[in-house]
């Protein structure tokens, strides 16, 4: 999968630590819909490199973040979803970091 997703991926992981503090609601609504693009694109990228279980995770992320049909889930969890899944992101961008290193060599 190309690099610049996983470097687009961890602008998204800052965002939703963003997501934290108290911003404008416009603010989330964006963010919302940031993550929904970020994360259709990344399922689609993994669905090509038939990594289906990622796929799959960040296709239910997609779903999950869209501002279309708002999932209720209350701030508290809301907060505890954006720290998880800035993680994950976070995760991502590091081992694919790792692993276009040892290509390299």
């Amino acid at each position: 999968m190309n690099k610049y997703i996983f470097n687009i991926g961890l602008v998204l992981a800052v965002l939703l630590l963003l997501c934290l503090l108290s911003m404008p609601y416009g603010y989330y609504v964006l963010v919302r819909f940031v993550s929904m693009i970020i994360f259709g694109i990344m399922a689609w990228g993994f669905y090509n490199n038939n990594k289906i279980s990622l796929c799959i995770l960040f296709a239910s992320l997609a779903l999950l973040f869209q501002p279309f049909l708002k999932i209720a889930l209350g701030r508290f969890i809301w907060n505890v979803a954006d720290i998880v899944v800035a993680v994950l992101l976070i995760s991502l961008w590091y081992l694919n970091n790792i692993s276009s290193n040892i290509k390299k060599q």
